[in-house]
């Protein structure tokens, strides 16, 4: 999000984005956990009548019964591809933002920034996102004790989760939800670069300097990292259903989409569509947070290194 017409190197951006997708798949993947059970409480338990437990209560459930480190179940789909997703979502935004910028000036407007945000966010939900949250679901969706060496889930881990479902149900159901997650991602991103290149750009010329400190970047990565969520819960949360589902079925995307939104407002009401909106911006916002700020960290560290700096560029931002 650099704001100069100095020549940089898209390697940069992709290890930078790399780095801090990492650090903030391990800081925050128990949120996400938390999430997707409250999201497939009522599917899984077969419970009706029963008012579904919090964002706490759903934790607290999941560390007791299943243990702890349960929190962390699907952290290894998530690791496998928060590098290439992040560096993915940085290194193509940039690149968006070089064809959007006005030939003369070298400036890009608020319209053009939501732009390459969206065709980032489309770009890495079909490229990574879409399999990986399939895989992720599913060993989430699994209630079993991680601390049980008697427990005999489906799914032992990632590569064997995605190995099992494309054996018993065929490839595409990694891509099953795709259109959902691209238009979950695109508004997310679209969203957040906006906000946060446009909170960042007013910092800097109120300090009047390039590189803001490290608590700023945190608190407008923050805020542009909540209202993406807002936007688009329901869409998540229909896309969270249709991945869970299991067994190869004929109906196209639309009907099943159709089906499931019908089902899902029916047997739980409207306000279903938003479960797990608590714990998704809980963890979504604060990574964000984390995401922009090691990521502008380790931007700045590698801009420094000579065979990746400046004078390696390839492309003008």
């Amino acid at each position: 999000m650099s704001t100069n017409k100095q020549k940089k190197n898209p390697a940069v951006d992709l290890l930078a984005g790399g780095t801090a997708g990492l650090f903030e798949a391990l800081c925050c993947h128990p949120l996400d956990t938390i999430k997707v059970r409250m999201q497939l409480y009522r599917r899984v338990s077969g419970i009706q009548g029963t008012k579904p437990p919090g964002f706490i209560k759903t934790g607290v459930t999941i560390a007791s019964k299943e243990g702890f480190s349960s929190l962390y179940k699907g952290l290894g789909a998530v690791v496998i591809g928060i590098v290439p997703k992040m560096g993915i979502r940085f290194s193509t935004y940039e690149f968006y933002r070089s064809l959007l910028r006005d030939k003369q000036t070298g400036n890009i407007s608020t319209g053009g920034t939501f732009i390459a945000g969206v065709g980032a966010g489309i770009t890495e939900a079909v490229l990574v996102v879409n399999p990986m949250e399939v895989v992720k679901i599913r060993l989430q969706a699994q209630h079993h004790s991680m601390s049980d060496p008697t427990g005999a889930p489906k799914y032992r881990n990632a590569p064997h989760c995605a190995y099992v479902v494309v054996k018993e149900e065929g490839l595409r159901t990694l891509y099953r939800g795709v259109t959902l997650t691209a238009a979950r991602q695109a508004t997310n991103q679209g969203v957040n670069f906006t906000v946060y290149s446009k909170l960042r750009e007013f910092l800097q010329k109120y300090h009047d300097k390039e590189v803001l400190p490290s608590w700023e970047t945190s608190c407008i990565g923050l805020i542009s990292g909540a209202l993406g969520p807002l936007s688009n819960a329901p869409l998540d949360t229909i896309k969270t259903r249709m991945q869970r589902e299991r067994g190869i079925q004929n109906e196209n995307g639309l009907a099943r989409f159709t089906r499931i939104s019908k089902k899902l407002i029916q047997e739980e009401g409207a306000r279903a569509l938003y479960k797990g909106i608590t714990p998704r911006i809980m963890r979504v916002a604060p990574g964000q947070a984390v995401t922009f700020t090691v990521y502008e960290y380790m931007k700045g560290v590698l801009e420094k290194l000579p065979a990746l700096g400046s004078n390696a560029a390839t492309f003008e931002e």
